[in-house]
């Protein structure tokens, strides 16, 4: 089956018409800056040794004999009773010699392809909530038609890049089958590369399959062009799951990235001091470097950080704190240290979309950003520390991403740019307003905001007086109301529905 002629159709499109909500056009974001080093040489190096310590002297738990057959014959120790797993610095580099240091996603829309590595910056959905909130409807639990409307958001918003791992659990669908849904709504109602299901090797290999349909393309073609990607969440401290290492091994067999991302807390999941943490969180990301390139070498795979701490009082998460930020800078710096593509992520703690939700989202932000983060994960829409997706969040989140976006667009410093005979021409105390300068440029010289509203007082009120979270909430239910669904060719349509039919009386009652 050929493809060729959607492509043609999607790529054709002409733009949304002026008039709608404002925002930036689709763009392979770049990081022009060098990234921040808020660690030493030396202390990369002492994190490095101490995580190489943790992975030959204490080890990692891995539960799945498949797996452990594979990493003792790269030569690494394995006791099958406990299920513990050491390895010396040799297995690691032997495997890090094989990873590649940049890879490329290709969605059914070639147009929306994103790279990951090198200075490349790409911004996903926010991904697994179990819960859904607006300001209209309330705090609800994730349902299947809200999945489509905020797969349907991100199409919408440019800034968005990819779709993460389902924004929230369609919990009315059954556990076992509702994977195939939410792949299907991220291929109707989206173009964009998303995140795979990797609980166990079945929910993986549907979603490669899936969008090798939507592609028109075999899985032999998609193992050298992925289409795909997963988040392998490491059970920290120091254990690897059996779905999770099953979810790992069947993405790499055909080669689709894997993110390696363990999950810690500073206080709960590792000891409290920051070099602890990172020193954990590298031998665990490490240990699943090596067992991707088992699997396959060559598999593409990502250093994934996701390091914060709790609330010493309550033992609950937080996000979005100091440390968390300087996690992400640091983090960054160990990628590096690899030449492995960089995953971060964006996230609060906070319950509603306030104050509180947009420092915590700023501070995680700036620090993936600031750290050389390639994919920063739930970038839009993350609330209540991942157990709601939020549609005014999501809102609040686009401002932010497009104001970075903005933001890491290089200084242009060249004669007509620094306006000698605009500052010649108007007199001294004079304004720019009417200039030929400024009149050349005044549409497009400064970011057009979203969400902000820079009024002033008595005409804010004029116009209601609302927050940006009520203005939110119109901005999200406008955009629902100019969206577009990407254009699918009909066969390609039928195919993918007869897929989810098939694959839904195979698993039945069972495990997919």
């Amino acid at each position: 089956m050929s493809n060729d002629s959607p492509r043609r159709r999607e790529q054709a499109r002409p733009r949304r018409q002026a008039g709608g909500i404002p925002q930036l056009p689709w763009a392979d974001l770049r990081q022009p800056y060098a990234p921040m080093e808020i660690l030493s040489a030396d202390q990369v190096e002492a994190i490095h040794v101490a995580s190489i310590r943790i992975l030959r002297e204490i080890g990692i738990e891995l539960m799945s004999a498949p797996a452990r057959a594979l990493l003792r014959a790269l030569g690494a120790e394995v006791d099958d009773k406990s299920g513990l797993v050491r390895m010396d610095e040799e297995v690691v580099n032997r495997a890090l010699a094989t990873t590649p240091h940049s890879f490329t996603l290709t969605p059914r829309n070639p147009a929306h392809r994103v790279t990951l590595g090198g200075n490349s910056l790409v911004f996903g959905l926010v991904a697994g909530p179990p819960n859904v909130h607006d300001c209209e409807r309330g705090r609800r639990a994730g349902n299947y038609p809200d999945y489509c409307d905020f797969i349907r958001l991100a199409q919408h918003f440019n800034v968005i890049h990819v779709i993460g791992n389902q924004v929230c659990a369609p919990v009315e669908l059954p556990a076992n089958s509702r994977h195939l849904d939410a792949y299907l709504a991220n291929l109707v109602y989206t173009d964009r590369a998303y995140h795979c299901t990797a609980i166990g090797a079945g929910r993986a290999i549907d979603g490669i399959r899936m969008m090798a349909i939507s592609r028109g393309i075999s899985m032999e073609e998609m193992a050298q062009s992925p289409g795909v990607i997963t988040i392998i969440s490491v059970n920290s401290p120091r254990r690897f799951d059996e779905a999770m290492a099953e979810g790992l091994m069947a993405m790499a067999t055909h080669g689709q990235p894997v993110v390696i991302t363990p999950f810690t807390l500073m206080g709960a999941m590792t000891p409290v001091s920051l070099a602890a943490a990172l020193a954990q969180q590298n031998a665990e990301a490490l240990f699943g470097v090596v067992l991707a390139q088992a699997v396959r070498p060559g598999t593409p795979v990502m250093y994934g950080a996701f390091t914060s701490n709790v609330d010493m009082r309550s033992g609950a998460p937080a996000f979005g704190t100091p440390e968390n930020a300087k996690a992400n800078v640091a983090s960054g710096q160990l990628a590096r240290r690899y030449r492995l593509p960089y995953r971060s992520s964006n996230a609060s703690a906070s319950n509603c979309a306030d104050a509180q939700g947009a420092w915590e989202t700023q501070m995680s932000l700036w620090g993936a950003v600031l750290g050389g983060a390639n994919l920063v994960y739930h970038a839009a829409g993350w609330q209540e520390g991942g157990l709601t997706a939020s549609y005014e969040k999501l809102v609040m989140d686009v401002e932010m991403l497009q104001m970075m976006a903005e933001f890491l667009k290089p200084i242009v410093v060249d004669e007509a740019e620094l306006g000698l005979d605009a500052i010649a021409r108007v007199p001294s105390g004079g304004h720019f307003f009417g200039d030929a300068h400024t009149l050349a440029r005044y549409e497009t010289a400064f970011y057009r905001p979203l969400l902000s509203n820079w009024q002033n007082f008595e005409n804010w009120q004029l116009a209601g007086a609302q927050d940006a979270t009520a203005r939110a909430t119109q901005v999200w239910k406008r955009a629902l109301a100019e969206y577009e669904q990407p254009p699918m060719d009909a066969a390609v349509r039928e195919e993918l529905e007869a897929y989810v039919a098939a694959r839904r009386a195979a698993i039945g009652d069972g495990e997919p």
